[in-house]
């Protein structure tokens, strides 16, 4: 069955989209995929970060299916419902400050594009400042500020002017031969001098970054870095906006990876883990900077779907009554320390990092460089076994590990073991 499938998909299906595996999934429960020749597979990608509570929570099926009874869509520009209203209200309580204001759309790259907009509106200025490294989506104004790979911006040039990028910090291999102990914070400096030679901070409209790296490979950035941005944005009154669609909604173990920082943007992407797998995405701001934004100066069809706002909602509601951020923590906590001892272990393991359950290794060669090859083998190694990775970075050499925040000891334990034993097969 699987190979008329797969035949089906050759020819009605692009090409352009990567494909992890060649198998055909129909069914998710928990932290385990089926596919349709019965085979189970532990899941430690959940949609790319998405499946926050695994798949089909029995929660987020039930509030899904009763909604679907009632309304499935009608668009927000027609009118309003209530899911949509009370998803707003219940996810003010739960964003940094007073970013209590949202535009709903559906997926991270639209809520990016819906972040750039708003910025240059509210500014009226030209410029923007990113990260190489960073991964914000694949739309022509999301490309622009990608610099995860270059493979992901050829041959769509030109993007969106007045671009800048600047290194992100990235300590494992920093770009100024730095330690963290006596780093002086060169890669900061950056900016400094960007606004020295290619633009004055009078015309950038915003700083656009990511908390912690996604694509670009689950870097965590200094505190003192963060902090140091803020006050640079503020000093030349630049936005700062946080791209939040993989860090959000509990990965980094607190509801938004900014809290870590305490730092409250001006703007935050939302995404991903917003609805438990359904598709949904937001900007969010504070009703005094967003609530001036001029009807019709942007807009959607499906943002803030009404099965989308009505699954978000049995997500927080989950949340709460299963203390899902304790889980994610003590999940995260052990799971960091068992990869800490496999990297004294094999050698192949460079760094690991991450905060909560968005963890990563590096994989290296015997010099300490980006082996690529070696991640591969190791991935697919899993995936012979029955567990689901994928990679990221640059080099594609980091293996990034995105369970389930609810996900048991012993599934956890389960996949660890699969995991050892590719570790010693590269060995």
């Amino acid at each position: 069955m699987n190979n008329d499938f797969l035949e089906l998909y050759r020819e009605h299906l692009s090409p352009a989209l990567t494909r992890a595996t060649q198998l055909v999934f129909e069914k998710g429960e928990g932290p385990y995929l089926y596919t349709t020749d019965g085979k189970r597979y532990l899941d430690f990608v959940s949609g790319i970060a998405v499946n926050q509570l695994g798949h089909c929570h029995p929660k987020v099926v039930a509030a899904a299916k009763e909604q679907a009874e009632k309304l499935i869509h009608c668009s927000l520009i027609l009118g309003s419902y209530p899911s949509a209203v009370r998803y707003a209200k219940e996810l003010a309580k739960v964003t940094p400050g007073e970013l209590n204001m949202f535009f709903f759309s559906n997926a991270g790259t639209e809520a990016v594009e819906g972040a750039l907009k708003l910025a240059r509106w509210k500014t009226r200025k030209p410029c923007f400042i990113a990260y190489q490294g960073a991964f914000h989506g694949r739309t022509m104004g999301a490309i622009s500020v990608t610099a995860s790979s270059a493979s992901f911006r050829a041959r769509y040039a030109p993007f969106l002017p007045t671009i800048y990028h600047v290194p992100y910090p990235y300590c494992y291999r920093c770009l100024y031969g730095g330690q963290p102990e006596t780093c002086s914070l060169d890669c900061l400096e950056e900016i400094n001098r960007l606004f020295k030679y290619q633009t004055t901070p009078a015309d950038v409209a915003a700083v656009l970054i990511e908390p912690v790296l996604g694509e670009g490979g689950y870097i965590v950035p200094p505190v003192r870095y963060m902090k140091g941005l803020e006050q640079l944005c503020r000093d030349h009154d630049i936005l700062l906006i946080f791209d939040e669609v993989q860090t959000g909604f509990g990965r980094t173990g607190k509801m938004f990876a900014a809290e870590h920082f305490n730092i409250v943007p001006d703007i935050i992407c939302l995404a991903k883990g917003m609805a438990s797998g359904f598709p949904l995405a937001a900007v969010a701001a504070s009703k005094e900077f967003m609530g001036d934004w001029t009807e019709g100066a942007h807009g959607t069809t499906f943002g803030g779907n009404p099965v989308s706002c009505a699954a978000g909602l049995a997500l927080l509601e989950v949340f709460r009554e299963e203390n899902i951020l304790v889980k994610c923590n003590e999940r995260g906590s052990y799971f960091k320390k068992v990869l800490q001892g496999l990297k004294n272990k094999y050698p192949v393991i460079g760094d690991v990092r991450g905060l909560g359950l968005m963890l990563a290794v590096e994989i290296v060669d015997s010099k300490g460089q980006p082996d690529g090859e070696t991640c591969s083998r190791i991935i697919a190694y899993c995936a012979e076994h029955g567990l689901l990775l994928m990679k990221c970075g640059t080099f594609k050499n980091c293996i990034r590990f995105m369970t389930p925040l609810n996900i048991s000891r012993a599934a956890l334990d389960e996949g660890i073991s699969i995991f050892r034993d590719a570790l010693k097969s590269v060995s």
